[in-house]
């Protein structure tokens, strides 16, 4: 299993990447919403899962999650933000937009975890 993770901050996607060996699952990392969707073009057929900041440089998560789900090649790959923005107009937009799940930061690893298993429809391989 393979997760692709979009965040502007390095520090952030250690973390994500950390919650990720745990769950034994490997990644692959952008830092804004143009590389995310170079490394897609590349390797769309071994993600298994977005996650993805919704304030970055260059192009924005939202934006890159209305471009994953508009298209073909990746729109059967699941999207979980993972952001700050937490206002319910932003959650309900994302949702609205094809995110399969919503996690704001400050964020515990143990949710994170949780969240990825959700979104994988995993849990009994992540005992």
């Amino acid at each position: 299993m393979k997760l692709l993770v979009v965040d502007d901050s390095a520090i952030i996607r250690k973390i994500i990447k950390a919650a990720a060996d745990v769950l034994q699952m490997d990644t692959e990392e952008a830092q804004d919403g143009i590389e995310a969707l170079e490394k897609l073009s590349e390797c769309y057929d071994e993600i298994d899962l977005v996650l993805l900041d919704w304030n970055m440089p260059e192009m924005n998560g939202y934006d890159v999650l209305v471009e994953i789900k508009n298209t073909d090649r990746y729109k059967h790959i699941p999207v979980m933000m993972v952001t700050t923005e937490g206002q319910k107009s932003n959650i309900v937009a994302a949702v609205r937009a094809g995110a399969s799940n919503y996690l704001t930061k400050p964020f515990t690893v143990e949710e994170l975890e949780s969240k990825i298993i959700e979104c994988i429809g995993g849990g009994d391989d992540f005992a």
